[in-house]
Formats: C-alpha cells, sequence, structure tokens
C-alpha cells in the first residue's frame, strides 16, 4: 500500500537533542572526587540533582540548590533577601549551557557540600547510548551525614588505622561495603537507568 506521506516526508522535523559534557567535582575534597557526565539538553534541572543523588551516593535526605550567577533551583523557597526557584520547572536547555562555563551545586546545606559543574562541551546525541551516562570518574563520594568536608578528611584519616578507636567507630558506621578509592561507574549506570531523561 502506497502511503500518503510517501514522497513528501513526514512533516517538519523535530530537533535532534544536543548533549552536553559535564564535570563535576566535590568543592575541597582532597584527593579530588570527580564524574564526568553526558545529559541531554532536554533533561530536567531535578532529575540532574537526581543525577547527581546517584552518582555521589547520597540519598536525597536534605535541601539542594543550583546557582547559576544570581539564579538559584531546587527546593522552593521565597523570602523577602532570598529566593529558590522550582528545579522541576526547569530544563537544561532553558540554562543557556552552551554559554555558560560552570554552575554549582549545593547539597545538605548544614554540612555545606558543593559541586562545582563544568561545561565541557556539546556532542550530539548517539545511538545506542542512554542518557544521563556517567562515562568517568574517580573515588567514592563523601558518605550522607558524614558531617561535612572537615569530618570526612578526619574519617578518610582514622580508617586508614582500623584498630584505634576512631578508625573502628568510623568503620562500623560506614559499613562493610565503603572504599573512598573506588568509582563504580557499572553501578552508577544502572542506577541512573531507572532515572529516565
Amino acid at each position: 500500500m502506497i502511503s500518503l506521506h510517501e514522497g513528501k516526508g513526514s512533516g517538519p522535523k523535530k530537533p535532534v537533542d544536543r548533549v552536553f559534557q559535564l564535570h563535576l567535582k566535590v568543592v575541597a575534597c582532597r584527593p579530588l572526587i570527580w564524574r564526568r557526565l553526558l545529559v541531554r539538553e532536554s533533561m530536567w534541572l531535578s532529575r540532574l540533582h537526581d543525577t547527581i543523588q546517584v552518582m555521589f551516593d547520597w540519598f536525597d535526605y536534605q535541601t539542594h540548590a543550583f546557582a547559576l550567577d544570581d539564579l538559584r533551583f531546587g527546593n522552593p523557597l521565597k523570602r523577602e533577601d532570598f529566593v529558590i526557584e522550582d528545579d522541576r520547572d526547569v530544563t537544561l536547555a532553558d540554562l543557556d549551557l552552551e554559554h555558560r562555563a560552570r554552575f554549582s551545586y549545593g547539597y545538605h546545606f548544614g554540612e555545606g557540600w558543593q559541586v562545582e559543574i563544568q561545561v565541557e562541551k556539546t556532542l550530539a546525541m548517539q545511538k545506542g547510548v542512554r542518557y544521563p551516562t556517567c562515562v568517568a570518574g574517580e573515588r567514592m563520594g563523601p558518605p550522607e551525614d558524614c558531617g561535612g568536608i572537615d569530618a570526612f578528611h578526619d574519617m578518610l584519616a582514622c580508617i586508614q588505622d582500623p584498630h584505634t578507636d576512631l578508625g573502628r567507630e568510623w568503620l562500623e558506621w560506614l559499613g562493610p561495603g565503603y572504599e573512598p578509592e573506588r568509582c563504580d561507574l557499572a553501578a552508577i549506570n544502572k542506577a541512573l537507568k531507572k532515572l529516565g531523561k
């Protein structure tokens, strides 16, 4: 049977999503904890929040906000001197990332975790690649509720000597699966598959 659209195309083509390659690092961590991430420009900013939580093995128990110059997006908040817009209403394409070198993500304001996000480049989507996808990284993220950057560095020092009281306490709190030098890309991407766009 001959299609009604044969020879005419199927109407205007929908523009193909571009992909942003992002480099994310946890600010002030030594040694450096980082991830390289590929995301579609149509991704909701709230979904990027979910993705960051997965990549650094956090549990989304606390408040968060993205900062782009004087704009803030995250858990909505309106005060006289401070406004955080809802990150569920904004896509990455809305943020003009191809003209922005970097922005930041804050999590758990009490502990003060900051992730610097650098826009490395814009790419074409590739067939067969599922987005978001984490393509590189180093080291496990700081554990949720470990007390902030100074406590995290103290924790790393303590677990180097597991025969001390503090070393034993930290190792008991962390559980047997904590390996600070490991970045399990396969596990990260398996979890990211559940997030979708």
